[in-house]
């Protein structure tokens, strides 16, 4: 579905503009969004607009590297979203020129949904804004989208770091503390990217829209360097709850090696005993004894008895 913005040079606001007329000359400006496209549609982004094949190309192949290139006074930029429940990363394309901005993107996104309903509101226009801030917006926007996916990780690790450990959920907590791993490493290949690229944009002296806007561009860096530290936090702390997870399951796994160690050393005179007088000799004198059964049971259960009370003592029951 291809949808049309167009500013006129008397700032009149456009809406479902034919591409035809784009380029007419009373066009100040306009945004087009390719949102979900057709195979027909996506060779518009060749035949009609004549981006770069490599640029095209990228957009169809997810999923790509956060990443800015310029063809000629087009500038081609990959950047990624989050889906808000599996956050796994989407890929938003657009190409930004000196007329124009042209995004691109293979499923919905909420957040181009919110710029574009910005954009048409008549105060947009009125205070002179144009697609430059467009590509500003939309990358603000998504940026912005992924503090609520990482304040929910922390909400869980602060849930496991009070919740108690008990020898049943253990394992529940350890797998919990793996998937939040898992997810702050997805976080991870998403952010340190937008990062690195943010950086090169408002390092760079040929974007327009960074001489334009450098200030806001900034303010989206200090943003990302803020994610970076908050997800390498949240896996030191994901770290050491595993390291705890793994330290009490390790100490309660030793602590049951232990006390069978001490049931089988208690049993191991008693098996001897009981061997001894189950080899079946005819000529064995404690055979003969009216009380010997009785006695050697007794014996058994004293010899048991008094190694109980030997290993108690050392602490081998602690």
């Amino acid at each position: 579905m291809l949808r049309t913005i167009a500013v006129t040079q008397d700032a009149r606001l456009l809406e479902d503009v034919p591409l035809e007329r784009l380029s007419d000359e009373e066009i100040e400006w306009y945004w087009v969004d390719f949102a979900c496209p057709t195979e027909q549609e996506v060779g518009l982004l060749g035949s009609h607009f004549r981006f770069h094949p490599l640029a095209i190309e990228d957009c169809m192949h997810f999923l790509q590297r956060p990443k800015i290139d310029q063809y000629d006074d087009t500038h081609f930029f990959v950047i990624h979203s989050l889906h808000p429940l599996t956050r796994e990363a989407e890929e938003v394309d657009f190409f930004l020129s000196p007329k124009g901005i042209v995004t691109f993107h293979l499923s919905p996104s909420q957040e181009i949904e919110d710029v574009r309903r910005r954009v048409l509101e008549p105060a947009y226009v009125e205070e002179g804004k144009n697609h430059n801030f467009i590509a500003y917006m939309l990358i603000d926007a998504l940026v912005d989208n992924y503090f609520p996916s990482l304040f929910q990780i922390e909400d869980e690790l602060n849930e496991l770091e009070d919740r108690e450990e008990t020898e049943r959920n253990i394992q529940a907590l350890t797998e919990q503390v793996y998937r939040i791993r898992a997810d702050l490493l997805r976080l991870r290949r998403t952010v340190i990217p937008m990062r690195d690229m943010l950086y090169r944009i408002i390092s760079a002296d040929k974007i327009p829209v960074v001489k334009e806007q450098l200030a806001y561009f900034t303010d989206i860096y200090d943003h990302l360097l803020k994610l970076a530290e908050m997800i390498d936090s949240n896996r030191e702390v994901t770290a050491d709850l595993r390291d705890s997870y793994d330290s009490l399951r390790s100490n309660r796994m030793n602590g049951i090696m232990k006390t069978l160690t001490v049931i089988t050393t208690i049993f191991m005179p008693l098996t001897f005993i009981a061997g001894i007088y189950g080899m079946n000799f005819v000529h064995m004198p404690e055979l003969e004894w009216q009380h010997g059964y009785f006695g050697v049971i007794g014996f058994m259960a004293l010899l048991g008895g008094a190694m109980f009370v030997w290993f108690k003592r050392k602490g081998w029951f602690d």
